[in-house]
């Protein structure tokens, strides 16, 4: 993937690639930027063999961002993606997993230290000991002139000593939805995820006229290569990035630079149609929307064509690999009703029971999946991956699922305890283990309960040690940040009871959990 900017510079030369506010890149500024932090990035083992090196890249939606991934791709760096809502909690995590040896941060962002927690884990971990900071304020249009490198730049081109690195070797590193208590990495190869993107750009119409929005994380999957910022770029558009996913600034993004399409998460949408229906503002070049990360209620895909005139796509994917789109040309009902078929010919899907036995076409069943750009394992997870695949390499997705008479699939929800907030999915037993470990909480459960705005929110119900006490919404939000949990898995929801409902079997009832929020 490392050579793909001077493959487009060579074709597109001087179009617009990218643009971030009043910043633009040409295809040719792109592959010179990635050039040059390249040769930085080549001191980072001064052996000149970085090849496998991982390096903790935590980056809102910049220009940097984009270069950086792409510099790490062209020397074989394996950047490891974290998102900035994440702190202590998950970057101690992600750091220690992957044995990472940077550690790419902005100086700030929306008012956190990054570099001060950068800092904190290099002291934690011996192996940690590079540190790249990109100062967002600095008023320059030059990617390279926004790096600040704790080690000096080499004298030479890194091609002159670093061997591309082989074509199936990991490239990425991406983090799961969190399936469970703790978050697993997928390693996406320089094969697999050339053929995702590329495969995702065609299902979804992309072209070189293509202007894509991205204020969804292009850290994740699906801003990344679903098709996202890669597959727009190999298709020869233009990606427009903007940070923040708020109707005003994203539409003024849209109008100024003419976007056609918009990649966005339910909650995102519900947001802009509520803002258009308020001020009536609707940026007049775009025409379709990108909808995926979580299930869209029929209610709002329904609105979509007939009150704002644009076209929706739904998708389904996951960064473990299969990913499903509507395509440009189905019927408009097939849009509001499915998430999509296969992106690739060579994808297999099967739908099948508790037994994985397969189930009757147009009945519900966990969707299993291989194919060409699906992973055969989780990174270093030899335990789970023995849960998560079959003998025959089939992926659990642990996606509830069934065939529309389209021949499309239509998701129908999850097979475990996931919380899908915004696009974010979250462990109930991430959280619950956060919740654990705070003075006085005797038992917790955390369940998902619906929310308007957000698909889902994050309820606990705790038994407190000392039932005059019983913890607060606030108290638990001040110590999980304490804590170093990021914002987006505290819970918005706070019960206490004298002792969690339980199944026959003496399992914790969480339908009946949930029921302690809902019925109210």
């Amino acid at each position: 993937m490392g050579d793909l900017p001077a493959v487009w510079a060579q074709k597109w030369g001087d179009k617009v690639a990218v643009v971030e506010r009043d910043r633009v890149f040409t295809f040719t500024d792109l592959e010179t930027e990635v050039s040059a932090v390249a040769v930085q990035l080549a001191a980072f083992d001064m052996k000149g063999a970085p090849h496998g090196d991982r390096v903790l890249v935590q980056l809102p939606n910049t220009v940097e961002l984009i270069v950086i991934l792409l510099a790490c791709f062209r020397l074989g760096l394996v950047p490891v993606l974290a998102l900035p809502g994440h702190r202590s909690a998950e970057l101690e995590h992600l750091a220690a997993m992957t044995e990472a040896r940077a550690i790419v941060v902005p100086d700030s962002f929306r008012g956190f230290d990054h570099r001060g927690l950068a800092l904190q884990l290099i002291d934690q971990h011996d192996v940690l000991n590079h540190l790249i900071v990109v100062n967002l304020e600095q008023q320059t249009a030059a990617v390279e002139g926004r790096l600040r490198f704790s080690f000096p730049a080499p004298v030479d081109s890194p091609r002159s000593h670093n061997e591309a690195p082989s074509s199936d070797s990991v490239a990425v590193l991406l983090l799961s939805g969190g399936t469970t208590g703790t978050p697993k990495l997928i390693p996406r190869t320089h094969d697999d995820y050339i053929y995702n993107f590329r495969a995702c750009a065609e299902a979804a119409g992309f072209t070189r006229d293509t202007v894509l929005l991205l204020s969804i994380p292009v850290a994740h999957n699906f801003g990344l290569a679903c098709p996202g910022a890669l597959g727009v770029l190999d298709a020869g558009g233009r990606v427009v990035l903007e940070p923040s996913p708020d109707p005003e600034k994203a539409f003024r993004a849209m109008i100024a630079e003419n976007v056609t399409d918009a990649a966005l998460v339910p909650a995102v949408l519900q947001r802009w149609m509520d803002e258009m229906d308020t001020t009536g503002m609707r940026p007049p070049s775009l025409r379709r929307v990108q909808v995926g990360g979580a299930r869209l209620s029929d209610e709002v895909a329904r609105r979509v064509r007939p009150g704002f005139g644009l076209q929706l796509q739904q998708a389904l994917g996951m960064a473990e690999g299969l990913v499903n789109y509507v395509r440009p040309d189905d019927p408009d009902i097939v849009g509001v009703e499915t998430q999509g078929r296969p992106v690739s010919e060579y994808d297999e899907i099967r739908i099948v029971d508790r037994n994985d036995v397969d189930v009757a076409h147009g009945k519900v069943g966990q969707l299993l999946t291989r194919g060409p750009y699906t992973i055969r394992g989780y990174w270093r997870a030899p335990e789970h991956n023995r849960s998560a695949f079959d003998s025959q390499g089939w992926y659990r997705t642990g996606d509830l699922v069934r065939w529309h008479s389209t021949g499309n699939l239509t998701v129908e929800g999850r097979v475990k305890d996931v919380i899908n907030r915004a696009g974010e999915k979250i462990s109930a037993e991430e959280v619950e283990n956060y919740l654990y470990a705070l003075p006085g909480v005797l038992r917790v459960a955390v369940v998902a309960i619906p929310d308007i705005t957000l698909g889902e929110s994050i309820g606990a119900v705790i038994v407190p040690v000392d039932p005059s006490e019983p913890p607060t919404v606030e108290w638990v939000r001040s110590r999980l940040l304490a804590a170093g949990v990021a914002a987006f898995k505290i819970p918005q929801h706070v019960r206490s009871v004298d002792d969690l409902p339980l199944t026959k079997v003496g399992k914790i009832d969480k339908a009946a959990v949930r029921r302690l929020f809902t019925q109210d």
